[in-house]
This record gives structure tokens, C-alpha cells and sequence, in this order.
């Protein structure tokens, strides 16, 4: 190309080049609205949160902040209240992400073989779309001591307890509605997933005699990997996340006794009730990198897999 050019008349090379220049600066100025919006609201407020968390930081009176050093970090270690939604937080996380990842691939199978996929498309996925505030407050009705589930467990001859209010069933009661409010998005997911397997790989397995316990265990979900790589990293995510629901079922306190206290929920109520920004934003950067490990390790055991 560089040859070609240089042989061109010098005039109609420099015609070329400046018609180059200009594609090229109207591609950035096509870029800069959506660019100076990434840096205004998102990477600007990220790097000014990291340098407050160096700092005891009232948002209301900044004038009086004052340099901490590693001070909020080293506090994070021996917060009784944060170690408890770490707690809470990883817990609901191991339980969480197998079982709405299992649950999703299993409707997935089912889904992909049944008439009227369509439907159960829309169906398992209106939970996802639905407000998790409107979906927490149900809850609260279904969990409640005389609720629809105490109610159907009554019919069996069994009294439930009162899910929200029991520390010892709160939390299972949370994982219970995070389940249930995901499980349309991730089936969703494997359903693509399923339908990038190719066909002619099942007819040669069946062709070898192969059953339908033997194609799924060798060659449905190995050939899943990367979509459960990608669900588990989205689930783990969404789960180290958790807020509206238990900031709606517990009104903000994370009870009974700090048994929903969870990370982000601690980290709302000490940069917004207790006006502790600088550290609030400590917590942010440790739950940050928490699940910047997890993920590099996930994708540490797939690309071992891969080789």
C-alpha cells in the first residue's frame, strides 16, 4: 500500500492522506459525546473514590476531610459489622450461584425440547425484567408468618416458621428469592449456548451408541464451558452485589440480628446514615478486588481446562 502510494502523483498523494486524516477526526468527534460521558461519570467519580478512601471524608462537610493512610483499609479486619455481611455475603454466594446455574441449565434442556419454547421463554425470563423491589415486597407477603408458603406447608401438617423474621431462615429465605429472580436470565443464556452445538456432533454420538445421559455428561456441557464460565462470572458478580432486596425486607438494617447484612447494603448504610464516605469507599475497593480474584481464578481453571 505504502508502494502503491508512492507512486502516485505527489498532488493526489496528498489528497489521499489529508481525506485519511479527516475519516480519522471525524470518527473521534463521532466518539468524544460518548467518551467525555465515560470519563465524566464513571471513571472520574472511580478515581476520586479510590483517593477519599485514603481519607476521613464527610460528603457533607469536605472541607474538613482529613488524611487516613491505609487507616480505613486495616479498620475493614476488625469491623464486627462488616465481617458479618462478608460473611453473609460469601455465603450467599456459594449457595446461590450452583444452584441458579444447575436450575438454568436444566430448564435450558428442558425448554430446548418442548413445543411453545417461545412462551416458556417470556415466562421463566418476567422475573428478570420485573422490579426486585415489587419482587421483595411480594416476598415478604409469600415469607410472612401466615403467608402463602406457611399456608401450604400447613396442608402437609407442618408449621413454618416466620422466614424473615427467624435468624436461622432469613438469609435462606433471600437466597430463595435470588434464585428465583435470575434463573429466567441465565436459562436464557444456555438456551443460545445449546443452540451453537452443532447437530452433526449428537448424530455421531448416537451413531456410536451414545445415550442421552452419556451426550449430556461428554458433550452438552463440556461444550457449555464457556457459557457457565460466563454465567458463574455473572452470578458471582450479581450475588457480592446484593442490596435492594435485603435493604426492602429487613427496611435497611440488614436484621434479624445482622443475619442479611450484606456488603453493599454496609456500604450504603455507613457512606449514607453514618456519613463515613472515605470509609465506605475502602469497603468498595475491597469488595472490588474480592471479586477481581475470584474472577481471575475462574478464568484461570478455564483456560487450564482449554488446554
Amino acid at each position: 500500500m505504502g508502494v502503491e502510494l508512492a507512486k502516485l502523483p505527489k498532488m493526489k498523494r496528498r489528497r489521499i492522506t489529508r481525506s485519511a486524516v479527516d475519516q480519522a477526526l471525524a470518527g473521534y468527534l463521532f466518539v468524544l459525546p460518548a467518551l467525555a460521558s465515560l470519563v465524566i461519570f464513571l471513571l472520574g467519580p472511580i478515581i476520586y473514590s479510590f483517593y477519599i478512601s485514603f481519607q476521613h471524608f464527610n460528603y457533607l462537610d469536605p472541607q474538613a476531610a482529613t488524611w487516613a493512610g491505609f487507616d480505613n483499609y486495616l479498620h475493614l479486619f476488625v469491623d464486627p459489622v462488616f465481617l458479618q455481611a462478608l460473611w453473609n455475603t460469601s455465603l450467599y454466594t456459594l449457595v446461590v450461584v450452583p444452584v441458579q446455574t444447575a436450575i438454568a441449565l436444566f430448564l435450558a434442556l428442558i425448554v430446548e425440547r418442548i413445543r411453545g419454547k417461545s412462551f416458556f421463554r417470556v415466562a421463566y425470563y418476567l422475573p428478570s425484567v420485573t422490579s426486585s423491589v415489587a419482587v421483595s415486597v411480594m416476598f415478604v407477603f409469600i415469607f410472612g408468618q401466615t403467608g402463602l408458603l406457611n399456608n401450604f406447608l400447613s396442608i402437609f401438617g407442618i408449621q413454618g416458621p416466620n422466614w424473615l423474621n427467624n435468624p436461622s431462615t432469613a438469609l435462606l429465605a433471600v437466597m430463595m428469592i435470588g434464585v428465583w429472580t435470575t434463573v429466567g436470565q441465565f436459562m436464557i443464556i444456555y438456551l443460545s449456548g445449546l443452540q451453537s452445538i452443532p447437530e452433526d456432533v449428537y448424530e455421531a454420538a448416537s451413531i456410536d451408541g451414545a445415550g442421552g445421559v452419556s451426550m449430556l455428561r461428554y458433550i452438552t456441557v463440556p461444550l457449555l464451558r464457556r457459557t457457565t464460565f460466563l454465567i458463574v462470572v455473572m452470578g458471582m458478580i450479581g450475588t457480592f452485589q446484593l442490596f435492594d432486596t435485603v435493604d426492602v425486607i429487613s427496611n435497611g438494617q440488614g436484621g434479624p440480628i445482622g443475619s442479611t447484612m450484606t456488603v453493599v447494603l454496609d456500604i450504603f448504610n455507613k457512606a449514607f446514615r453514618d456519613m463515613a464516605m472515605g470509609y465506605a469507599s475502602a469497603m468498595s475497593f475491597f469488595l472490588f478486588v474480592v471479586i477481581l480474584i475470584l474472577t481471575l481464578i475462574q478464568n484461570f481453571v478455564l483456560g487450564r481446562e482449554n488446554q
